[in-house]
């Protein structure tokens, strides 16, 4: 029995047609090559999770999905071209060009998924081992590869559909200044954002303020348009990347020190222990676990206030957390004054003395 004779029992003329066995073949190919690199990808999965390199694992996860889909749409159009060729009918005329199109896009995910994999990998390898980590950095350079693979495969695909590259370059260069103009608040966020991924005045986890518009808070994400600021009172502040080319931005994260400044009266019947405090206060000072000494230490008597004989301390904490600063400076001032009760002085507090000028009476004359 012959396949016209099978074709007619079972009702499907088209298993009589020449193309049938060529097609039926490279469709069994296509699942049997599916089949194979699947296998591959989970044996190799396997042997790149026992390396220590972050790229393998990275290309594989990035593999698993685009490179299945690859091959049918190969497989696929070249089953479809062999039916074009023998029905001349015009729907396989665009066989090529949606293979075409189909393989870019496949690639295209195939490595914005590679670079999202090999960025989030090598935060973790550097985090594990103890390294510092710039997160702002890697953002920036895997959001310009991924724009750039974007804009490369939107070119090939334009080409493949039939538009002039160079015709859309140079409309795209005159249309660039039309849009330059509607949108140049737009461009300037952007800007800003390249500037500050270039910069890095601030990162990912720092604690920024600015006096000139009252930002101040935690800086959570950073994009081409904002960066989301989580302000103390938890409240989020999307601030325009346009703004931080114009404003003065403190970073405190950076610090190397807090400071601790205060001034410190006694009274004026103390005048005569005031340099033995003062040296007392100094030595305490230099000994003490949790103060710099390598920093600016002074500690002198420098006013006479009004109610009150003034020294000032200035020094800086090795610290830079906020609560355990407070906790060492409120310590240097109990230490203070208990260096000033032992001198028997007291801490003065603002007093007013009056004295009242008594005149004798004069006598009448007579």
């Amino acid at each position: 029995m012959n396949m016209k004779e099978i074709s007619d029992v079972l009702g499907f003329s088209s298993l009589a047609e020449p193309w049938f066995p060529q097609v039926s073949l490279i469709v069994l190919a296509v699942v049997l090559a599916n089949f194979v690199a699947r296998y591959l990808l989970r044996k190799v999965e396997i042997i790149s999770r026992q390396t220590n390199s972050p790229w393998d694992d990275a290309l594989i996860q990035a593999a698993k999905r685009p490179i299945p889909i690859i091959i049918w749409l190969v497989g696929l159009a070249f089953a479809a071209s062999i039916v074009g060729k023998q029905t001349d009918a015009s729907i396989f005329d665009s066989v090529q060009t949606v293979r075409n199109v189909g393989v870019v896009v496949c690639l295209t995910w195939f490595l914005i998924r590679f670079i999202r994999n090999i960025t989030r990998n090598l935060v973790t390898m550097r985090e594990e081992k103890g390294e510092e980590v710039d997160p702002t950095t890697i953002d920036a350079l895997s959001k310009l590869a991924r724009l750039t693979v974007f804009i490369i495969a939107s070119l090939m695909v334009m080409q493949n559909l039939g538009f002039s590259i160079s015709g859309v370059l140079a409309a795209g260069g005159i249309g660039g200044i039309a849009i330059g103009f509607a949108a140049k608040d737009l461009l300037a966020n952007f800007f800003g954002g390249l500037t500050i991924y270039m910069d890095r005045p601030f990162s990912v986890g720092d604690w920024i303020r600015s006096p000139d518009k009252g930002i101040e808070g935690t800086v959570e994400y950073i994009s081409w348009r904002h960066t989301r600021v989580r302000a103390f009172n938890k409240n989020p502040l999307y601030v325009p990347n346009a703004l931080f080319t114009t404003i003065v931005v403190e970073n405190p994260s950076r610090m190397t020190n807090r400071r601790i400044k205060e001034t410190i009266g006694i009274r004026y019947d103390d005048i005569g222990v005031m340099g033995a405090i003062v040296a007392d206060v100094k030595a305490m000072l230099q000994n003490h676990p949790e103060i710099d000494t390598t920093q600016t230490l002074i500690v002198n008597f420098n006013t006479f206030g009004p109610s009150s004989l003034d020294f000032f301390i200035y020094t800086f904490t090795k610290t830079t957390v906020w609560v355990d600063y407070h906790e060492v400076k409120q310590d240097v001032l109990l230490k203070i004054a208990e260096i000033i009760d032992q001198h028997g002085a007291q801490i003065a507090f603002p007093t007013r003395t009056l004295h009242f000028e008594s005149t004798a009476p004069q006598s009448e004359a007579h």
